[in-house]
């Protein structure tokens, strides 16, 4: 891996069973210790416990990420208990259906302060630490954050996704160019389709084509190498 390839601390903003656990796994196996941030502390006693079951060194970090005073706090904690950040992935969203008009503008509000508002707090947090390690940024997004006609009329149903994904994508294109200059990567895999495993798929019901260790590859494939700095991985919902 190019830059400095000491085992620096992974922060998961946005730890689940899915994405989220996998990707810790990926990284905790190599030898990273990982953070795990979400709100709810039974998940992620769970999650620890999980991981550290499988040899990974895995601290709990219960945060409402929607808020930037709790943001900035689980940043600084995780340093502290863990040691200098050299990851910090964002796997933060809102999953709520309904179209524009059916929606509550405060879930957009919502979904809009996860996916962009928190996302930069927490670079913002981790910056002196991500260029000391000569870091990354890691994002997941979903395929509604792109536009155009087959993407549109899949995403009508799934504003309070589509909105705040496409803002995330375009404040992850921004991270790029910003922190290059720094020494840091940003890196970031758009889904098209149901990751298995995830609350939401688990939620509706919905048949998952896409297994979260293959996800979890991908960020460490990008994290590694450093070159491309965004990838498309699947092709369930939209060709």
């Amino acid at each position: 891996m190019k830059g400095n390839t000491m085992k620096h601390t992974v922060v998961i903003c946005g730890y689940g069973p899915a994405i989220g656990h996998a990707t810790a796994l990926k990284f905790g196996q190599a030898g990273h210790p990982v953070a795990l941030v979400a709100r709810q502390a039974q998940a992620l006693a769970d999650g620890v416990a999980a991981l550290q079951a499988q040899g990974v060194q895995a601290r709990a970090f219960p945060a409402d990420l929607s808020d930037v005073a709790q943001v900035r706090r689980v940043i600084n904690e995780a340093r502290s208990a863990l040691g200098p950040i050299g990851v910090l992935h964002w796997n933060a969203f809102v999953d709520v259906d309904g179209d524009l008009l059916a929606i509550s503008v405060e879930d957009l509000q919502l979904g809009l302060s996860l996916r962009v508002v928190s996302y930069i707090a927490a670079v913002q947090a981790a910056i002196h630490d991500l260029e000391a390690t000569q870091g990354a940024v890691l994002s997941t997004n979903g395929v509604t954050a792109f536009h155009g006609e087959k993407v549109n009329a899949f995403a009508q149903d799934f504003g309070i996704l589509a909105i705040p994904a496409a803002a995330q994508h375009k404040a992850t294109g921004l991270l790029k160019q910003t922190l290059a200059r720094r020494g840091v990567y940003v890196g970031e895999v758009v889904i098209n389709g149901f990751v298995q495993g995830s609350a939401s798929t688990e939620l509706h019901a919905i048949p998952a084509t896409i297994a979260p260790a293959d996800i979890a590859e991908q960020f460490w494939q990008l994290h590694a190498a450093r070159t491309a700095h965004s990838v498309v991985f699947g092709s369930a919902l939209v060709q």
